[in-house]
């Protein structure tokens, strides 16, 4: 990796911190040559601390280490992005990321949906709703509109029309996300079980 120290008079370059999993950021620190290359040997990501003037690995004190997967550079040579699992929270004030962040995992729009779908069952009574209608029969009738819907990608996906086939997979994974929040799980819950199963 051939990163430019020499762009700043203090041979230093920003290290910007992305969860792994969640990606999302979670700390902004400062990297020289030897900071780079104890995080490699060491696989723990370690900065230069300019208050401190030495290196210093992240959670040394803490126990709040941050582990190494991944570094790339950027298209200038002179920036980095660490890619890291954390443990425990990132900032030295006790929060997830330094800019107050809950670490969550966001999924973009699927995550909206599951929060449209929460605030339509919660508002119930005071909105006419499709998901609140389908609630209110309670969860063996939602269970029952998943197997439907299942059936239906099944028969789409055997036939040639790939918007039918497309169609039908929004309305099985919609239903499905309705089906966890009746069972009181987010799509996050299964993700985890994957991830377990991945190790």
């Amino acid at each position: 990796m051939n990163v430019d120290f020499n762009k700043s008079p203090d041979g230093l370059v920003p290290a910007i911190i992305q969860d792994v999993d969640s990606n999302k950021v979670l700390m902004l620190g400062y990297m020289n040559t030897a900071a780079l290359n104890k995080t490699l040997e060491t696989k723990l990501v370690t900065f230069f601390s300019r208050t401190k003037q030495r290196l210093w690995t992240k959670g040394e004190e803490s126990g709040n280490v941050l582990s190494l997967i991944d570094i790339k550079l950027d298209c200038d040579s002179d920036a980095l992005l660490v890619k890291a699992t954390p443990k425990g929270p990132t900032c030295h004030k006790g929060t997830d990321t330094c800019w107050n962040e809950d670490n969550d995992t966001s999924y973009g729009f699927i995550s909206k949906l599951e929060d449209i779908i929460a605030s339509r069952i919660e508002n119930a009574n005071s909105e006419k709703s499709y998901v609140a209608s389908l609630f209110a029969k309670g969860i063996n009738k939602v269970a029952q509109k998943v197997g439907e819907e299942a059936v239906e990608v099944v028969i789409e996906a055997k036939d040639n029309n790939d918007q039918l086939f497309l169609e039908e997979s929004a309305d099985l994974l919609f239903h499905y996300l309705m089906l966890l929040q009746a069972k009181g799980f987010k799509l996050n819950d299964v993700v985890n079980i994957l991830k377990e199963r991945n190790k």
